[in-house]
Order: C-alpha cells, then sequence, then structure tokens
C-alpha cells in the first residue's frame, strides 16, 4: 500500500538496530582481548563481524522491500538524503584528518627537526641533532630503513585514469536511469563496478611492489605510515563502493528504480563520486607534490 504524501512515516519496530549494537560490541570487545594476548579475542571478532554482517544484510533487506512495496513517501526520501549527505560529510572529516596528519608533518614537524623553528629558534640540534630536513623522511636516524618511492606517473597515474573514467560510467549508467534505458543502466553500471574492481587489483599489485621491491612498509618512518594509511583507507573505500555499486547492479537486473524513484542508487553514486575526489587528492599530494 503506497504511503500518503502529507504524511510522517514511522517505522514498525525492529530488531537491526540492537543486533548491529550486539554484533559491533562483540567485534570491538573482541579486539580489545585479542590486543590483550588472549585467542578468544580473535573468535569474539569472527562472531561479531558475522554478526555484522547478518544485521547488513537483514536490515538492507528490509528497506528494500519496504521502499519496493510503496510504504515511503517523500519525507522518507529527503530523511534518505540528509542521512546520506552527513555520511559523506562525516567521511570528508575523516580524510581531512589524515591529509592534516601528512601536511603537519611534511610542513611543519620535519623543518622543525632540521633546524627551521618557529620565531627563528634553531630547533633542529635541540630537537634531534644531525636530523636530515628531507621529503620524503624514513625518520630520524633513518629508522624506517632505506626505501624508495612510487612514481607518480606510472602505476598512481593509471589508477587516476581508471577511477576517474568510472566516476563518468556512473554518471551515464545515472543519465540513462533517468530517461529509462534499462538496457543503458545496466551496461555502464557494470562498467562502473568493473573499472571499480580493475582499481582495487591495480593497487594491490603497487602495494605488493612497495612491500617486496621498494621496502616501502608502514614501518619505512612518517612517509611510510601516512602514505598507506592514506592510499589504504582509499582502498577501503573503493572497496565499499564497489560492493554498493554490486547491489545497486543486482537491483538493477530485477527490475528495481524508476525514473523517478531511486534514490539508493543515487546514493551509492554520490559515494563513488566522493571517492573519485579524495583520490584526486591523494595523488596530487601523497604521489605527484
Amino acid at each position: 500500500m503506497a504511503a500518503s504524501q502529507d504524511s510522517y512515516y514511522l517505522p514498525s519496530p525492529s530488531r537491526w538496530p540492537i543486533t548491529g549494537s550486539i554484533g559491533l560490541f562483540t567485534l570491538l570487545g573482541g579486539f580489545a582481548i585479542l590486543l590483550d594476548g588472549s585467542s578468544v579475542g580473535k573468535w569474539l571478532m569472527i562472531a561479531g563481524a558475522l554478526i555484522v554482517l547478518y544485521m547488513l544484510f537483514g536490515w538492507f533487506g528490509t528497506v528494500i522491500r519496504e521502499s519496493q512495496s510503496g510504504t515511503y513517501n517523500d519525507q522518507v526520501d529527503l530523511s534518505f538524503r540528509w542521512g546520506m549527505g552527513w555520511f559523506i560529510f562525516s567521511e570528508v572529516l575523516f580524510f581531512a584528518a589524515f591529509f592534516g596528519a601528512l601536511f603537519y608533518i611534511r610542513v611543519l614537524s620535519v623543518p622543525w627537526l632540521g633546524g627551521e623553528g618557529a620565531g627563528g629558534v634553531a630547533t633542529g640540534p635541540l630537537l634531534w641533532p644531525g636530523f636530515d630536513a628531507v621529503w620524503p623522511t624514513n625518520g630520524p636516524k633513518d629508522i624506517g630503513g632505506a626505501f624508495e618511492t612510487i612514481p607518480a606517473f606510472g602505476l598512481p597515474a593509471l589508477n587516476t585514469v581508471i577511477l576517474l573514467s568510472s566516476g563518468v560510467t556512473v554518471t551515464l549508467a545515472h543519465h540513462a536511469l533517468k530517461h529509462a534505458n534499462r538496457r543503458g543502466l545496466v551496461g555502464w553500471l557494470f562498467a562502473t563496478v568493473a573499472l571499480g574492481l580493475t582499481f582495487l587489483y591495480v593497487q594491490g599489485t603497487e602495494f605488493h611492489h612497495a612491500y617486496s621491491e621498494l621496502n616501502l612498509t608502514l614501518g619505512s618512518g612518517a612517509y611510510g605510515s601516512t602514505f598507506f594509511m592514506l592510499t589504504g583507507f582509499h582502498g577501503l573505500h573503493v572497496t565499499i563502493g564497489a560492493i554498493m555499486l554490486t547491489v545497486m547492479l543486482a537491483r538493477s537486473l530485477k527490475g528495481h528504480f524508476t525514473s523517478t524513484h531511486h534514490f539508493a542508487f543515487e546514493a551509492a553514486a554520490w559515494y563513488w563520486h566522493f571517492v573519485d575526489v579524495v583520490w584526486l587528492g591523494l595523488f596530487i599530494f601523497v604521489y605527484w607534490l
């Protein structure tokens, strides 16, 4: 039964929030126990992860069924849009913290350790005598060991082309959906997922090359830690986005979405464009400059 457009939608009682809370508590509790040295923590983490996955499949499945049945109205659609907007904003702040750490280390702390103190004070001899203030750095006294960096115009440039191309294909899929072109929607969406998976494969190849041949690891001083924190978390977000788009592809094949009712697709596309923008920042500030 379709919902009235002038009514306020009130969802029925659901077990999914408490299920998710139990799963997250078990997952994080297991991690804490694992850090304490107990092998029980590993099994608690596995159990917690399985509960969270069960919750995600169940909760999103419920939302999809309610949406397809016409339960939601414009008020629900607006609340979904605000929710996704705030979620992406929180992700912007997440990456801003890592970019901020990179800026602080590269522009402020490394010069300070090398002697360029604030206010004209020579801080280098006081903080770390003999420190070589160059970027990329493997840390004072070369604690990270010798390593090589990854050239920007190699695999990173290829991945930039791949990811930006996927932003174009997902936009074309959205355009096809708005014009009720089901074949175009499925085709361009499939291309987007394929490009996303290709990006992850190339990034995995790059990481393997860095660890096995360049000695560039998480332990390679400040450069290694910031490099893998930024690129690794971005890869995780690409994985999440690819899963979201794969679900959209499966729903499209089942005949879900109409030209006027398809916010789930839009939300996944928003997230994918966000991932594209973050990668541009990574390519410029981590690989290039």
